[in-house]
């Protein structure tokens, strides 16, 4: 199973960048995937998570409103749509597969991890 994050980059307060993951080696539609992020110093933590089916969606309380998951099962890619972004934002986000039949908040239910890829946001 690979996972290949991308879209992260620098970006002012209040701007917007899209975050794609591509998976390969498995049936992506069977499994729920999340999005996580780790900022220098602190604990990786829970951003979004969407249900395989992609009508089951969930955001940490911070981003809610400013973020949207998505998926694209007959691309095998999973999104983050992340607007209005501010400095408390830039972190370095990971893609995550879990291999149940439903997401979660906690990172160590997930099974395989992209690379993940830095945002950085300027005040």
């Amino acid at each position: 199973v690979q996972l290949q994050a991308s879209g992260g980059g620098l970006v002012q307060a209040g701007g917007s960048l899209r975050l794609s993951c591509a998976a390969s080696g498995l049936t992506f539609k069977n499994y729920p995937m999340g999005w996580f992020r780790q900022a220098p110093g602190k604990e990786r933590e829970f951003v979004s998570y969407i249900g395989r089916f992609g009508v089951s969606k969930f955001y940490v309380d911070s981003v809610k409103g400013r973020f949207s998951i998505s998926r694209d099962n007959a691309k095998n890619t999973l999104y983050l749509q992340m607007d209005n972004l501010k400095p408390e934002d830039t972190a370095v986000y990971y893609c995550a597969i879990r291999n149940d039949t439903v997401g979660s908040r906690t990172p160590k239910k997930y099974n395989y991890w992209g690379q993940g890829t830095q945002v950085t946001v300027s005040s």
